[in-house]
């Protein structure tokens, strides 16, 4: 099997037939494609989760100051601050976003899911959902797996590089891949995973990737935090059986189409968008000429 499905109607279609959880085809796909047994596909998986959990503590409870100084502790402050616009709940989840991607940008351990600019999504939507509804980690391990299957999708159909998608291929794959494995981790049927995926897409459509100096820090790690929001409203919305219109692949569809007709400065170039702008510029120099003055001098014996 050299691909899991040509798309998310193949996928349903498949599940229905056989009334096979949305995990397990995803599951068979891995162990053909590692050769490894189920038992060691199920570590791997822990084993990630582990890691994502690891990289929101971290960012909650170490120093997370970039060598830029782009970065300096702002999941921290968000996750302890007491004037609260959001719920308790929201507050955290956000900050969890923050502080996974934070650990990135600060050269921590992270696992990219899809990527490491996108790298908070699911350790901050999983890690806060497990804790809201006391789930075991069974559930999470297969959810991720259902996250795994919707990112092999989108690649196949689009893209996950904000260098050839924009941001709306990297945020928003992650936060698509949060978002069914929110519903399905809650119970949802394939349809309302599905249309949460859908969801999200439509959220993020068009959403270009302009790193500041070429750093994925600014404004990386907040739209880490304003996709996992994304992420669990489509959530919501999907399990309360509202209908996305839009079919789900036809959402993949215009995302790669978007992706495609993007301009070239706005695709992880540092060329536009905020890493264009006045300030955005004056960091990119300050940057370069700090890692020029770190470079040893060669004319010294």
């Amino acid at each position: 099997m050299s691909l899991l499905f040509d798309n998310f109607a193949s996928w349903a279609a498949h599940c229905q037939q056989t009334s096979e959880p949305l995990w397990l085809p995803v599951m068979r796909y891995e162990i053909t494609q590692r050769g490894r047994t189920e038992a060691e596909i199920w570590a791997g998986v822990a084993n990630a989760y582990k890691v994502m959990s690891e990289a929101v503590e971290t960012g909650l409870n170490e120093d997370m100051s970039s060598r830029s100084g782009m970065i300096n502790n702002g999941a921290k402050k968000v996750y302890r601050n007491p004037l609260a616009v959001l719920s308790v709940e929201f507050q955290r989840l956000i900050a969890r976003a923050l502080a996974a991607k934070e650990v990135n940008s600060c050269m921590g351990r992270i696992v990219a899911a899809p990527t490491a600019g996108a790298s908070g999504i699911l350790p901050g939507t999983l890690y806060t959902l497990q804790q809201q509804h006391n789930l075991p980690d069974q559930t999470i391990f297969e959810a991720l797996l259902v996250a795994a299957g919707v990112a092999l999708i989108i690649e196949r159909n689009a893209s996950l590089a904000g260098a050839v998608g924009g941001c709306q291929a990297e945020t928003g794959s992650a936060a698509a891949m949060a978002s069914a494995a929110i519903v399905y981790s809650l119970g949802g049927s394939t349809t309302q995973a599905f249309n949460a995926v859908a969801i999200t897409v439509q959220c993020m459509l068009g959403l270009v990737c302009d790193p500041v100096a070429g750093l994925v820090e600014v404004p990386c790690v907040v739209r880490n935090a304003s996709a996992a929001a994304i992420a669990y409203s489509s959530s919501q919305i999907a399990l309360s059986d509202v209908d996305s219109v839009i079919p789900v692949d036809e959402c993949i569809h215009a995302l790669g189409e978007v992706g495609q007709s993007m301009e070239t400065r706005y695709k992880e170039t540092a060329l536009g968008g905020l890493a264009a702008t006045p300030t955005g510029q004056r960091i990119a120099k300050r940057v370069l000429i700090s890692d020029i003055d770190i470079l040893p001098d060669e004319s010294e014996p």
